[in-house]
């Protein structure tokens, strides 16, 4: 069985408060894009096995969230053993999402490969434990999120008519440590209401948090950001905690 996945972009980012679990409470809206995409690849096999083509990192296999979506289904089913094979296409360390469509994509093809028969509401709450917006990837609709991300509601943008373009400095982020420097912020409009106004006026009103704290870091992200816009971009933000800009075109 095979399969890809695509990426994501955040639409805005605003982070309210800190939660006692030590995660952050915030509201964003996930919109799908296809710039890129990963490809998972699982096949019968008599020990488990995992493959990392194409990536940009390295990492322990039972620390890549693919295995771990595996881990989580096959200690729940007690499923046999597979041989997995990931090709990343999605840039790590950028704000996509890739590392979370990965899992997402894996609980998906888990599910049919072993006629699991399980619900996207089952799903989404095995896709929740592996990461905040993990369970975003189940779904191929833009979506309001809150809480850590993991609550999610279908809002109504169709960018379609748009072009969106991506820019991937090699400057990878962790997210832990954007979230770390960033300080919440209570009292504005919400970003839902700022996101159902058209998008000529999101330039002036529609924020990423992270770009406050990013920027200060990186400042060259800050001039890829005012690149976009000199080149004509409706609208231009970084992705998620970074490092990836996004601009929107006509």
């Amino acid at each position: 069985m095979r399969a890809s996945v695509h990426h994501k972009i955040n639409l805005g980012l605003h982070v309210i408060k800190k939660l006692p679990s030590g995660y952050h409470a915030l509201e964003t809206v996930f919109y799908p894009c296809h710039n890129y995409e990963d490809t998972i690849e699982i096949t019968s096999a008599p020990q488990f096995s995992f493959i990392l083509k194409n990536a940009d990192f390295a990492c322990d296999p039972e620390h890549n969230l693919c295995v771990k979506a595996f881990r989580l289904l096959q200690n729940r089913y007690n499923l046999p053993p597979v041989h997995l094979t990931l090709t990343k296409q999605i840039p790590s360390g950028a704000g996509l999402g890739g590392g979370s469509a990965d899992a997402a994509l894996t609980l998906k093809m888990l599910n049919a490969f072993f006629s699991l028969q399980l619900s996207t509401k089952q799903l989404h709450e095995f896709a929740a434990q592996l990461g905040s917006d993990t369970a975003f990837f189940l779904y191929n609709e833009p979506m309001y999120a809150t809480g850590r991300g993991e609550i999610l509601t279908p809002i109504a943008i169709d960018l379609s008519k748009y072009r969106i373009e991506i820019i991937c400095p090699n400057i990878p982020i962790s997210t832990a440590e954007a979230y770390k420097a960033i300080i919440p912020k209570k009292a504005r409009i919400p970003l839902k209401k700022i996101i159902e106004a058209p998008l000529v006026t999101w330039k002036e009103s529609l924020v990423n948090d992270f770009e406050e704290v990013i920027f200060k870091q990186h400042p060259q992200l800050l001039e890829i950001k005012n690149e976009l816009y000199r080149s004509g971009a409706l609208y231009a933000s970084m992705s998620g905690s970074g490092s990836a800009m996004y601009g929107i075109f006509v």
